[in-house]
């Protein structure tokens, strides 16, 4: 949810946001509209009840017809105010959803669409590997997959890590679970069914409605994210202090329904229904938001490092944001079956938009209340299993396991 100030102060910069994200900018019109009707409908009303204050005053040193005509006034003023007051809840609904789908305001993002990103950085050399074997076939062989199965039990795009695979994530991400904690994260481990409001909160719930799963016999939703849980956990409270980000990461599974996704990376665990993730999810003051956003993404380069593969940073570009971001850095590890960087990891900075719908809020120096700002990182998925076991490939069919993931793998360094 975007500041109403803002918008007031200089709409225009709310308008190029939105034209920036490739998008009408009809809902900033919306928007104006709805923020001076709710205005003029408050206004109405406090003139009504500042007259309706002061009549109780008079009736108390009236007499005779005067008093009789004031008490008559009283009886119409209270219809009156009761239907002010009716028009003010009215134009406040229609505000919070005008507010509702304007998305959070970019911030120095690259302009243009899905492949405008630019590249800050690549990291490591694509490994050599004369006709690569995909994760799957290497996962198949080695007893860490199986696909067919899980498409039998529940449905295309699920799957069983066996064996060794499932070794493998859990080992990665307790790796990233220890890696976080010795940074200073609190660990966590949320609840994966959420509340309606908690899921509009974070910004799932408008153009990313249709990748949700919704129970309806209870009104809740799967998570795609631990971001969800993580940032409605602190909502509607004052944080103490805040001088320093209160940081947590959650180990969660995710769910996401890849809803017009189909025909897309059908093979493999690259796009499914269920995974498990590692978020990292910070609050802090929002002139601190850009720096800790450099943080995340340090944090998630060092965990790349531990798995030892290539990959590049990319800083993607208005167009292809998320709802709640205003800005977002990609990791992309190089995947050697597909000859390109597919995304590991993702951090985006959400500035105040996340908070303000939550109502989180923090008490600055002289104890007055302030929006708090939030951001969020990947540190490990399932789907780095496939950049570990197609980068680590070898002639034989054989993996070999990263040095920091050896412990976890009962100090074995090769799989197969």
């Amino acid at each position: 949810m975007i500041d109403l100030r803002l918008l007031r102060e200089d709409p225009d910069l709310v308008r190029a946001s939105q034209r920036a994200r490739g998008e009408s900018d009809d809902v900033v019109d919306a928007l104006l509209a709805a923020d001076e009707e709710r205005r003029a409908a408050v206004g109405a009303y406090e003139v009504l009840r500042a007259e309706q204050n002061q009549l109780g005053k008079r009736i108390s040193k009236s007499t005779g017809d005067e008093r009789a005509a004031l008490l008559a006034r009283t009886k119409e003023l209270s219809a009156e105010v009761k239907a002010a007051q009716a028009r003010v809840d009215e134009a406040e609904a229609g505000l919070r959803k005008a507010q509702m789908a304007v998305p959070n305001l970019i911030e120095n993002a690259p302009p243009g669409g899905e492949d405008d990103y630019v590249v800050l950085r690549e990291v490591g050399t694509p490994p050599a590997i004369d006709n690569p074997r995909d994760h799957l076939e290497l996962g198949e062989a080695l007893g860490a997959i199986d696909m067919e199965r899980g498409a039998k039990v529940s449905g295309s795009r699920f799957y069983y890590l066996t064996g060794v695979g499932a070794l493998l994530q859990l080992g990665l991400l307790q790796l990233a679970m220890q890696q976080a904690v010795e940074h200073g994260f609190i660990p966590m481990i949320p609840p994966v069914l959420v509340k309606p409001e908690s899921m509009e909160g974070t910004g799932f719930l408008g153009s990313h409605a249709s990748e949700v799963y919704r129970l309806e016999a209870d009104d809740v939703f799967l998570v795609g994210t631990s971001e969800v849980p993580l940032a409605a956990y602190h909502s509607g409270e004052i944080l103490d202090g805040l001088e320093e980000p209160r940081r947590y990461v959650g180990w969660s599974s995710c769910f996401r329904r890849e809803a017009g996704s189909y025909g897309k990376d059908v093979r493999g665990i690259i796009r499914v229904h269920q995974f498990d993730k590692v978020e990292m999810f910070s609050y802090c003051r929002p002139e601190e938001a850009a720096a800790e956003h450099e943080r995340l993404l340090g944090w998630e380069e060092e965990m790349l490092a531990k798995i030892e593969v290539p990959y590049r940073v990319i800083d993607v570009a208005g167009g292809d944001l998320g709802t709640s971001a205003a800005r977002k850095f990609d990791c992309e590890a190089w995947v050697p079956s597909q000859g390109r960087y597919r995304e590991l990891t993702s951090t985006s900075n959400c500035t105040t938009f996340q908070a303000r719908r939550l109502g989180v809020r923090y008490r600055d120096a002289e104890g007055r209340p302030q929006v708090a700002a939030t951001l969020n990182g990947t540190l490990a998925t399932t789907r780095w299993i496939v950049a570990i076991l197609e980068n680590h490939q070898q002639p034989d069919g054989t993996v070999r396991v990263p040095k920091a993931l050896q412990p976890f793998l009962g100090g074995r360094d090769l799989l197969g």
